[in-house]
């Protein structure tokens, strides 16, 4: 018995150690292009009529700082409903960085067909919102004020280049290592004493992972993005469970918005339209891949 639990365990570890090279190396490049673009600290960005366009375009990088920026001028009125929307869309936190880093072909062959629905998604939510709320008030940035959206909440401004550039990716890779290895885990477990039955279910359940999916997707932390990318990778979820989960992520731009507790109306209302919309792409991709047996 110690023997098989010892086993699953060095594979897990393993596999997740295969995985950690590739974090470390993509979380380093994001925080260059983050330092050098400074697209987390230009308020105006998602003000114009470009602005679902932009979001989406933004929200697409595998960083949280620009969900959590949008959600900021939002919650001041100081952008309009649509383009908060298209920048949650498009949002998927870590996933993009663990689908091209987990060394599953099916994974990372997914990643360009996962962003053209996350951005086609963002860009068409985020447009019609704006055109149905067209009469939506915008109020102005006081003078002097600033609204910065750091990596995952954190400010890296006064930082050293040695903490920028390798401490804190090298922190960012090692949590999400964590979370990746407690899903190797569980898995390894799991099929290891009952494949049999978790083939089962994953072949009857195939038309409710876009249901499941989606709702963990709403989690506001990156576990839940780790969590869906990583069991999509490990061939536990349909491409159309992967796209409903992520649709529906949005980093920490949910927490921001919560933290408003007086407009906790409009803050589930935007919830619940994430996770319809999530649950309606999730559903439209899962036919389009069973109708071409994809």
């Amino acid at each position: 018995m110690w023997e098989e639990i010892l086993h699953v365990l060095w594979h897990a570890v393993l596999d997740s150690l295969k995985v950690f090279p590739f974090l470390f190396l993509m979380y380093v490049l994001i925080e260059i292009l983050e330092h050098r673009t400074n697209i987390t600290k230009n308020e105006n960005i998602l003000r114009g009529k470009l602005a679902p366009l932009i979001g989406a375009a933004a929200g697409i990088i595998p960083q949280c700082g620009f969900s959590v920026m949008a959600a900021k001028l939002y919650d001041k009125k100081l952008i309009r409903t649509g383009a908060l929307l298209a920048v949650f869309f498009a949002t998927s936190d870590e996933a993009i960085v663990l689908l091209l880093s987990s060394g599953s072909g099916r994974a990372a062959l997914s990643v360009m067909p996962l962003i053209a629905v996350l951005f086609a998604v963002a860009v068409g939510a985020g447009y019609l919102c704006n055109a149905l709320l067209r009469n939506e008030k915008l109020a102005e940035l006081a003078e002097g004020e600033e609204i910065h959206g750091t990596p995952c909440g954190h400010d890296h401004e006064k930082d050293s280049a040695v903490r920028r550039y390798l401490l804190h990716p090298l922190t960012h890779a090692l949590e999400i290592f964590a979370y990746v290895l407690a899903v190797n885990i569980a898995f390894g477990f799991a099929v290891h004493y009952a494949e049999a039955a978790i083939t089962s279910f994953l072949q009857s359940s195939y038309w409710y992972q876009p249901l499941i999916a989606a709702a963990v997707g709403l989690i506001p932390n990156c576990a839940a993005s780790v969590l869906v990318a990583q069991t999509y990778a490990l061939g536990h979820l349909s491409f159309a469970g992967l796209v409903a989960g992520l649709c529906t992520n949005a980093g920490l731009g949910l927490v921001i918005l919560f933290k408003n507790v007086k407009q906790w109306k409009r803050n589930l209302l935007l919830v619940a339209v994430l996770y319809a919309a999530g649950i309606l792409v999730g559903y439209a991709a899962a036919g389009v891949t069973a109708l071409f047996g994809i």
